[in-house]
């Protein structure tokens, strides 16, 4: 039996809508990084994703990118 990586097993625990990346859901992802190891996001159809960007202002470090999921850890 193999080990999954984050980006099979975890579930999107951020969705970033067509309003993109909101104060807010830097805000959440932020919060969640502090509390969890690694947060999975999803960019819906039609959002702009920039999974570079999202990392740096999000204080994240970037684990996997998988079409328009992003997965992030807390920076070391």
């Amino acid at each position: 039996m193999t080990d999954k990586s984050p980006m099979q097993t975890l579930k999107p625990t951020v969705w970033i809508g067509k309003k993109g990346c909101t104060p807010e859901a830097v805000a959440e992802i932020r919060r969640q990084l502090e509390g969890r190891k690694p947060v999975k996001v999803r960019f819906l159809r039609g959002a702009e994703m920039d999974p570079e960007a999202l990392a740096a202002e999000t204080g994240g470090e970037i684990l996997g990118v998988r079409g328009r999921t992003v997965v992030l850890e807390r920076r070391r």
